[in-house]
């Protein structure tokens, strides 16, 4: 959100820089991104002046031009070729110098001496939209006879520099929504830190009610969607622009001006954050007002123009025969005031939290107004920001106050009261701070001592701190204010002795396993637990029934939890492909989860989900790439897989204990699992799908491999790596050229060749395939080494023969090969 640091000097007292504004606001928990200086008119209308028309002469050469002399206040006068239809001698002008930036949208310019049609000009006589001061190009800028020439149009129009503060407002932070809520922060901060300060916000004393003409009655159906609801009426307004000092204040914090009455209730709601909607009086039916639902399905046009069909849990803000507006979310199409609208109706009102964010999430709508009411706003701050905006409406539209205010508030909204211990506030902090300090504190964060003894103070904290209703809250609360800098850390530390246990092992392996991969070139990166469920639609592996769904999601794209890693990682290839960064290899550690309506249990909460530690690897683009030695390469499927089989062999899994199997989903182009022989998946790995790399808007092939860590865990419990020496004896490779049937994987040949020799055989190797010409159809050759070796003695030809021939048999009997 973003503060103007003036327009905060409005509501507080204070000599800090933004830059010291901004240190304590992150001090106390409003964390300010930066502080950026802004001119509300870009260049700040450096080397304009105010300049006098003294002659104004037709141009020679064209028949819509003049040619012009003018005093700039100093020197000698200066000639101007002008084109606008409406210059004379004698006027006060607008005039950019020689040198002069001026800007349209992004572009510049710059002001040179030139020729017009052969007459030299110095110059340029300037129209409202030239300099930014306006959009009227229909003449230049004829200013009053008192302007003095010279004047730089700085000083004249008040052009000043400002800053404005970037704070990131937390979802519990409803009350620092607006500039008020940051002042009354800093405020208590100032006055924790010795500095004199006064909190304020401007009287609304002269609200009057000044005839009855326009009474609107206003009728409040569910009181439960809408604690609160106040309006007034204001008859006789002129619908304009607003003035300057209004414009810039909504320009500084990125609100484009509309007209007078839309920029009062803006104002309003950046000022003091109670939203606002003006109506057309004239189009309240019925002069009334019903704050009601609808029926489910019903039809209704909003401002966007978009119809949409209404949820009976959506609240509405009628007339006597209609929906008008969808409270605290949006306008409709013909609710609010145009350039014909004489009379309005002003809304100021409390809005349920969990009927707004509900009716935002269910039409993907999300305002201004919503983020503050789906929040919590301040229920007695309903009444004064109303009186705010009819004051300023009757100042900047004319009219007068035409109907006493009507406040529906059938139960008003109590405070919070909450018991504060002393000891519980130095328990939490881990300092002993002084009783005084404490309630002077709370005091400034406008809590009301209500008790006190020598134990405890009895608060009662305001209904808009939503985030404080018990003890902690207002511990957290206090320490933010104190600083958390002046709480020292203690010179002794307390801990109590543990054994290791699995989870400190697996987090051992993980960072084991992390350094291997980063050798490797790999990156590590962390995605979002939660994900659009979009992603699982169609999807054979992880189906959609089986996501875990939010309730209250923030958005469509955040409304379920993963149950893969796959899905974070290819956006993480999608933003850095578009980057211009194709050639990545990631890896990520994180939970996957699951729900099963099957386990359903009333008894066991939990039963009918499943959490499960995942790691995934990505590689995606070149291998190598601009290497003046090698050639570029493409990454492969291969080059995964050798990674994923370089974990196992780190963590000392035995492969001759695992089982290769083909997987068949639409996640992968093709895919194989190695498995226990117990039938548990240790990892999936494969060639992502096109049509999924097309939905995520990826050109390059992406291979994948999802670890399931848990199993790993379970599979390596037992094992361990252990030093040995190299084998004092050599080691003997047979080579076989196998004829197969071209469905048979290389796989089913290792597992057939170490049930056949289990002690001897200690690896064997895939050099070489071939398909084609002379071989028979749906037949292949693989060309295999088959590595033995005796740790204890030479091995001989008989043994060697007896091991190849049993190998071959095996191999004959069971996958029908042939010795080429």
């Amino acid at each position: 959100m973003n503060i103007s640091y003036n327009w905060l000097k409005e509501y507080v007292d204070f000599d800090l820089t933004p830059a010291e504004v901004a240190e304590a606001l992150t001090s106390i928990g409003l964390e300010t991104g930066g502080v950026e200086e802004v001119e509300t008119i870009k260049g700040g209308l450096e080397g304009v002046v105010i300049g006098e028309i003294l002659t104004c002469e037709p141009h020679p050469n064209s028949d819509h031009m003049h040619v012009t002399t003018v005093n700039l206040g100093s020197g000698e006068p200066v000639q101007i070729v002008c084109g606008a239809p409406n210059v004379a001698a004698g006027q006060k002008v607008v005039v950019a110098t020689l040198g002069t930036k001026l800007y349209d949208g992004d572009e510049c310019f710059t002001i040179k001496k030139s020729k017009l049609r052969g007459v030299e000009s110095n110059g340029m006589i300037c129209a409202e939209d030239e300099i930014g001061i306006g959009t009227s190009h229909e003449g230049i800028i004829v200013l009053p006879v008192d302007a003095v020439p010279g004047t730089p149009a700085k000083d004249y129009y008040h052009i000043s520099s400002e800053y404005v503060l970037e704070v990131d407002i937390t979802p519990n932070r409803a009350d620092a929504c607006s500039h008020y809520g940051v002042a009354r922060d800093l405020y208590a901060y100032l006055i924790q830190n010795g500095k004199h300060s006064e909190l304020k916000r401007p009287s609304v004393e002269d609200f009057r009610v000044e005839s009855h003409a326009l009474d609107i009655d206003v009728e409040v159906e569910d009181t439960e969607a809408c604690p609160r609801y106040a309006g007034v009426t204001v008859k006789g307004v002129t619908v304009k622009e607003s003035p300057e000092w209004l414009q810039n204040k909504l320009r500084l914090i990125g609100l484009r001006p509309i007209n007078n009455i839309v920029d009062v209730t803006n104002y309003i709601l950046h000022a003091y954050g109670q939203p606002l909607h003006c109506f057309d009086a004239d189009k309240i039916k019925g002069g009334k007002i019903v704050v009601r639902t609808c029926n489910e399905g019903t039809r209704f046009v909003t401002l966007d123009e978009v119809e949409r069909k209404l949820s009976a849990r959506d609240l509405m803000i009628c007339n006597a025969e209609e929906p008008m507006c969808m409270a605290g979310v949006f306008g409709g199409l013909d609710s609010g005031t145009t350039e014909q609208t004489t009379n309005v109706f002003i809304e100021s009102a409390y809005f349920h939290p969990t009927w707004i964010r509900k009716t935002a999430r269910r039409h993907g709508l999300g305002t201004d107004a919503s983020f503050r009411f789906e929040r919590g706003i301040d229920p007695d701050n309903t009444i004064y920001a109303l009186k705010a905006a009819a004051l300023l409406v009757k100042e900047l539209a004319g009219g007068e106050i035409a109907s006493d205010i009507k406040d529906c508030y059938p139960n008003p909204i109590q405070d919070f009261s909450v018991s504060l211990s002393y000891k519980q506030v130095h328990d939490l902090i881990g300092k002993e701070i002084p009783t005084e300090t404490i309630k002077s504190i709370c005091q400034s964060l406008e809590m009301k001592i209500t008790d006190e003894t020598a134990e405890g103070i009895g608060l009662l904290v305001p209904a808009y701190r939503v985030d404080v209703q018990r003890p902690c809250d207002v511990v957290e609360d206090i320490l933010r204010i104190y600083g958390y800098n002046n709480v020292e850390i203690p010179t002794t530390l307390k801990s109590s002795l543990t054994t290791k246990g699995e989870v400190d092992r697996s987090q051992k392996l993980q960072n084991l396993i992390g350094e291997q991969l980063v050798g490797c070139g790999f990156n590590e990166i962390l995605n979002n637990s939660l994900t659009a469920a979009a992603y699982y639609e169609g999807l054979d592996r992880h189906k959609p029934e089986n996501l875990v769904r939010l309730l209250n999601p923030l958005s469509n794209d955040l409304n379920a939890m993963r149950q893969t890693l796959l899905f974070g990682g290819l956006e993480s290839i999608r933003r850095n492909a578009n980057r211009k960064n194709p050639d990545l290899k990631f890896f990520e550690y994180g939970n996957c989860y699951q729900y099963f309506a099957k386990k359903k249990d009333p008894e066991k909460t939990l039963a009918a989900y499943k959490e499960s530690y995942h790691l995934g690897l990505w590689v995606t683009g070149k291998r190598v790439s601009n290497s003046w030695i090698h050639a570029d390469e493409d990454s492969s499927v291969y080059e995964l897989k050798a990674y994923v089989m370089n974990i196992f062999l780190r963590l000392g899994l035995d492969l001759r204990t695992t089982l290769s199997c083909p997987v068949q989903d639409n996640i992968f182009s093709i895919a194989q699992s190695i498995q226990t022989r117990g039938g548990k998946t240790l990892a999936t790995f494969g060639i992502i799908a096109k049509k999924l790399l097309k939905a995520f808007d990826i050109d390059n092939e992406v291979y994948y491999a999802d670890i399931n860590w848990n199993e790993l865990m379970k599979a390596i419990r037992t094992s361990k790596v252990n030093f040995t020496e190299l084998p004092k004896y050599p080691a003997v490779k047979r080579d076989l050229a196998l004829l197969l049937d071209k469905n048979v994987a290389f796989a089913e040949i290792e597992k057939i060749a170490f049930d056949s020799e289990r002690k001897l055989l200690k690896s064997i190797e895939l050099f070489d395939v071939y398909e084609g010409k002379n071989l028979e159809s749906g037949k292949k050759s693989y060309a295999v080494s088959f590595i033995l070796q005796d740790e204890t003695a030479t091995l001989n030809d008989k043994q060697i023969d007896k091991i190849m021939q049993k190998l071959i048999t095996n191999l004959t009997t069971k996958l029908n090969a042939q010795l080429r």
